[in-house]
């Protein structure tokens, strides 16, 4: 493997994740020579899945024999979804084994209207789990208080599980929970702690979007040219900020040795991934969620442009850590603003469960459009 700077940066404790996928990338040898540059897993949503469909002819074919087989719109889905799915876990497979199981890992999104349903969620990504039939594929939940119970469920059951819409420290610390309770009942239960694994996926750049916003509206209405610059040299500071503030309830965990359930050994620290990492502001660098956020026994899961773009000019420099006061500062301003950081997480999730679930409908609508007519 040639030393890129994707390499360095996972030698430096943070595994480099892709947050696509799609057939083309698949056949053409694409995803092959990533790998080889040093990236590690991949992590995959109903967007990214609309976008492979809906905006290329590379799933055509396969849907309209599907549907002449008689498949319906749902099954279709499920049929291109989880080929996908398999053909990149194996492409995946000696990154798996090479690093014990640390990396190599596929991510599926369960079906997201089930979000509020803890039930039918078990259910769904139980009957995915035995579909796919990949020891290196994690089957994704939201960060709901329904989804907290479908992860206990599932850890329980030997499950590898993707914890998504993370967006609050609250949110993380439930999830951490979540996994432990999980893992306690599957070791009480003589399961092997080694083939468990499981990431807390922290979405962050959505969180500057929202509270740049409001700082902008705050600044306009200050009276005076200090106070505005004041208030608007917090922008772009409340993301890395709360994402610091959960990296660093991630090392007290870890050094709390509360991973370790029960004194035993072999459990997998379940690790931080931030998503969502593209930066969305252009007057921002283009790798401002990466490289502020570069921790050790993390993982960052980048679009193609960011990939692309730490691979061409990426410094591997570990920044986060234990202090946290700098954290800490920015969102005691914000409060004395009034921009109370658990409100716009909690608004961003409700935000991002709706997003889901559209983007799963129209994903299913442009699967409809490419069926032939029975």
């Amino acid at each position: 493997m040639p030393e890129t700077t994707i390499t360095e940066l996972n030698k430096a404790g943070q595994s480099v994740w892709l947050d696509n996928i799609n057939r083309s990338m698949l056949r053409s040898g694409k995803l092959k020579e990533r790998i080889e540059l040093g990236l590690r897993g991949m992590t995959s949503n109903p967007s990214i899945f609309n976008n492979a469909v809906s905006k290329s002819n590379d799933y055509d074919d396969e849907i309209v024999a599907l549907s002449k087989a008689g498949k319906n719109v749902m099954e279709i889905y499920d049929e291109l979804t989880v080929r996908d799915i398999r053909d990149a876990a194996d492409m995946y497979k000696s990154v798996f084994e090479e690093s014990n199981g640390l990396d190599g890992y596929v991510s599926l999104e369960v079906d997201p209207r089930l979000a509020s349903k803890a039930q039918e969620t078990i259910d769904e990504a139980l009957r995915l789990y035995q579909k796919v039939d990949r020891p290196n594929v994690m089957f994704k939940v939201p960060g709901t208080r329904e989804g907290f119970d479908a992860v206990e469920e599932l850890i329980a059951a030997g499950v590898n599980v993707n914890i998504t819409l993370i967006f609050s420290l609250d949110q993380y610390i439930k999830t951490t929970d979540a996994y432990r309770r999980g893992m306690k009942r599957w070791l009480a239960a003589a399961g092997d702690p080694g083939i468990i694994a499981s990431v807390a996926s922290v979405f962050v750049s959505r969180v500057d979007s929202a509270v740049d916003k409001m700082l902008t509206a705050k600044a306009a209405e200050a009276d005076e040219e200090a106070e505005k610059d004041r208030i608007l040299s917090l922008k772009g500071k409340a993301a890395v900020a709360n994402s610091a503030l959960i990296y660093r309830k991630y090392l007290d965990i870890l050094s709390a040795g509360e991973f370790a359930i029960d004194g035993k050994q072999g459990v997998r620290p379940q690790r931080v991934l931030w998503g969502s990492t593209s930066t969305k502001d252009p007057s921002y660098p283009d790798l401002k969620y990466v490289t502020e956020l570069i921790g050790k026994g993390t993982v960052n899961t980048m679009p193609d442009n960011t990939f692309e773009a730490f691979l061409d000019h990426g410094e591997a420099k570990v920044v986060l850590g234990p202090d946290v006061s700098a954290a800490q500062k920015v969102i005691d301003d914000l409060a004395g603003l009034g921009i109370d950081i658990n409100k716009v997480t909690a608004k961003l999730l409700e935000e991002g469960v709706v997003k889901f679930e559209q983007a799963f409908d129209s994903l299913l609508e442009a699967i409809q459009s490419k069926m032939v007519a029975p």
